[in-house]
């Protein structure tokens, strides 16, 4: 079974925030305590972090889950709940991910890149945050948010500085194996490589000038024949490993047993290449002729090696490290004067119609507004009104075309909307009766009777 995985599937969850508490001081001396119920903690985040020590996706192919741990609740005497625990997901750099709907989300390709796959809840807040002059004992808390849940697609796509491209069983293997310390499998049959293989490459180390010594990461990936960029032998799989590469170093077989001449098989591989991805015709690219020592055909530009001997092999590894390293300056230029501007995001209410008489609500800040332990009590849904009020969920319904007697529902929350003859808005008594109606109906006692509520 290969131990590398270049696709895989991610399940995070992120901590839910902590309840708020519900008290008051009860102590001797004191005869009328206060509110002193505390806030419930924040929920733990989930971040994924790109991480130079992870070579593929082999953790998530069977344990695809991560989970972040849930903030606490709030006690008495405003003892606040603990923050859940963040969970930090290593990825390897290069990592994309996309949503289920295959929209891209991010691409982590610097090392310690970080990106927030799942918010943790915000934890409810105490009866004490709820003390005012016109309200002396509040006897309602909020619920905590609940943290949030995704499923992501993972696909890397290596970050190479050179790739190495070329017809199956070429001897891109053994041209890695010898100039770093990679080893992978080397035989004399097509597709010994199924996956692609790092190397480190090492130019100019004994060079007395410490500057001219250059360090180049080398991909060897695995062999691409005629069909790759419609997806024949894997041709996607492989071919995406290339996209990131600075240089394109292309392998031509030159010996007798070759399916091609070496005009045919540059040809082939442009094409697929071309095909493939447009712009990677564009890359710096060096052509090199391989099995020199056993050659049966010359090649008229580039280089000219023989890995298994290493005739010509210092000189190709040179001349790949200046060009990386030209690569790298132009890079360097084109983004230094680039300024990155970070905005948050809005969090937008949307206003839709489920049916003729029926609407919901939806949006973060919206369901915050609602989230109370107890949605019967009359100061709590005064508080439910004036903060969607402040939020404009009144005037979005007003522009959406709401009725009055419409049902409205926002998270566990559903009421009756009435416009006031004064003003515009929702009704706290319509509030209380929707919300006892609705209850009656959980338990079977309102079946097409009109309550004594209904009537007053």
């Amino acid at each position: 079974m290969s131990s590398f995985v270049d696709a895989a599937q991610l399940h995070a969850k992120a901590g839910n925030g902590g309840a708020g508490c519900v008290s008051f001081r009860r102590e001797a001396h004191v005869a009328k305590g206060g509110p002193d119920g505390g806030d419930g903690g924040r929920g733990g985040d989930v971040w994924l972090v790109a991480d130079h020590n992870q070579a593929s996706l082999l953790g998530f192919r069977d344990h695809p889950f991560r989970r972040a741990t849930d903030g606490q609740h709030g006690t008495s005497k405003r003892q606040h709940g603990s923050r859940g625990k963040d969970v930090d997901v290593p990825v390897p750099v290069g990592t994309m991910v996309f949503s289920q709907e295959g929209e891209l989300l991010v691409d982590l390709t610097t090392p310690g890149a970080r990106w927030l796959v799942a918010r943790g809840g915000v934890g409810g807040q105490g009866n004490a945050r709820f003390l005012s002059n016109s309200r002396r004992a509040p006897a309602f808390a909020e619920q905590g948010e609940v943290g949030e849940e995704r499923w992501c697609n993972l696909e890397l796509r290596l970050k190479a500085d050179v790739a190495l491209i070329g017809f199956p069983n070429v001897g891109k293997s053994t041209l890695i194996a010898r100039v770093s310390a990679a080893r992978p499998k080397i035989a004399d049959y097509p597709f010994t490589t199924l996956v692609p293989n790092l190397g480190v490459v090492r130019t100019g180390a004994r060079s007395s000038r410490p500057g001219d010594a250059t360090e180049f990461v080398m991909a060897d990936i695995p062999g691409l024949i005629e069909g790759a960029a419609e997806g024949r032998g894997l041709g996607h799989d492989f071919l995406r490993h290339v996209e990131r590469a600075r240089v394109l170093c292309v392998l031509l077989d030159l010996s007798e047993l070759a399916p091609h001449s070496p005009d045919e098989q540059l040809r082939i591989l442009l094409s697929e290449l071309g095909d493939y991805q447009r712009d990677l015709l564009d890359r710096p690219r060096v052509i090199v002729g391989s099995k020199g020592d056993v050659a049966h055909f010359t090649l008229d530009q580039g280089f000219t090696i023989s890995a298994a001997s290493g005739e010509g092999v210092d000189r190709l590894v040179n001349h790949l490290g200046t060009l990386v390293d030209q690569v790298r300056r132009e890079e360097a230029s084109a983004h230094a004067d680039e300024i990155v501007v970070h905005r948050p995001l809005p969090e937008e209410i949307s206003v839709t119609k489920s049916n003729d008489r029926a609407w919901v609500v939806e949006g973060r800040a919206a369901l915050r507004a609602v989230r109370f332990q107890d949605l019967t009590d009359d100061e709590a849904l005064a508080e439910v009104v004036r903060r969607l009020k402040d939020l404009g969920v009144d005037r979005s319904l007003v522009r959406a075309g709401v009725r009055d007697g419409d049902l409205v529902t926002i998270g566990e929350l559903s009421f009756e909307w009435w416009r006031d003859a004064a003003n515009s808005g929702l009704d706290r008594g319509d509030h209380h009766r929707a919300t006892r109606r609705e209850r009656l109906a959980r338990h079977g006692r309102l079946d097409g009777v009109e309550t004594e509520d209904d009537e007053s």
